[in-house]
């Protein structure tokens, strides 16, 4: 049984997408992607309700027949300039008509189907045990750290991106580079205070709704994949089937 009705996980599933069209309903692992993380929500059992926000009919059928709550999103916050925190605004507000207040969000994109186990209740526990104002996903960034980019000139010139630095910080084998983490899409949790914008020092910019006091879980590398390619896709749908093949032997 869920124990915290005050956080609700809220899923962002918008119909449109460049990259990968209709990417949050497209069969990955045999099963609409939305399902997914729908699933994960739904097994967390720091999450005391499951919305899904979108305009996409079949993302409101697939999150219905799960029993997720299913809140339209108006066009205007589902184009590919919308903002996130715009979005999950909206969502909160709508929600919140009904009677009821949380204390938290969960924000999950409906196109990740692949996270870790237990990722979502990692999350929020570090929330709520720091009393912090957002948790983010991280993932190591391996090979592709920030200390090794560059710069291409016209001319084929290469220089180190910070300008003055040394090319690649003097640094040639991976195992001597400092940690460095990106986010990986797995799974964001803001306080309601955070989300609008009743944190105060908060600088201001697109990741205001995060707080000040920002706090982040780690992931291994590969453990979320977030479909924004194709070959994304063929990824998650890959580890997926191997999954369910591992649990029916």
């Amino acid at each position: 049984m869920n124990q915290q009705r005050n956080i609700v996980a809220i899923v962002l599933a918008r119909a449109g997408s460049r990259g990968v069209p209709g990417k949050n309903t497209m069969l990955v692992g045999g099963r609409p992607c939305i399902a997914w993380t729908i699933e994960a929500a739904q097994n967390a059992a720091t999450v005391g309700t499951v919305l899904v926000s979108t305009d996409d009919a079949t993302a409101t059928r697939v999150g219905t027949s799960m029993g997720a709550r299913c809140i339209a999103r108006p066009q205007e916050l589902a184009s590919d300039t919308a903002r996130v925190d715009d979005a999950v605004r909206d969502c909160v507000l709508r929600y919140e008509q009904g009677g009821s207040r949380i204390d938290a969000a969960v924000v999950l994109y409906a196109n990740v189907p692949v996270r870790p186990w237990g990722l979502i209740d990692r999350a929020v526990h570090v929330f709520k045990s720091s009393g912090c104002d957002s948790v983010q996903s991280y993932t190591p960034v391996g090979k592709n750290h920030p200390w090794w980019t560059a710069r291409l000139g016209e001319s084929g010139s290469v220089a180190a991106w910070e300008p003055g630095a040394e090319l690649n910080h003097g640094v040639f084998r991976r195992q001597d580079l400092p940690d460095a983490f990106v986010p990986d899409g797995g799974v964001l949790v803001v306080s309601r205070a955070a989300l609008f914008g009743e944190v105060p020092n908060v600088n201001p910019g697109p990741h205001a709704f995060f707080g000040a006091d920002r706090r982040g879980v780690i992931n291994p590398i590969g453990s979320v994949v977030d479909i924004d390619s194709p070959i994304d896709a063929i990824v998650a749908d890959t580890i997926l089937m191997r999954s369910l093949l591992a649990q029916a032997a």
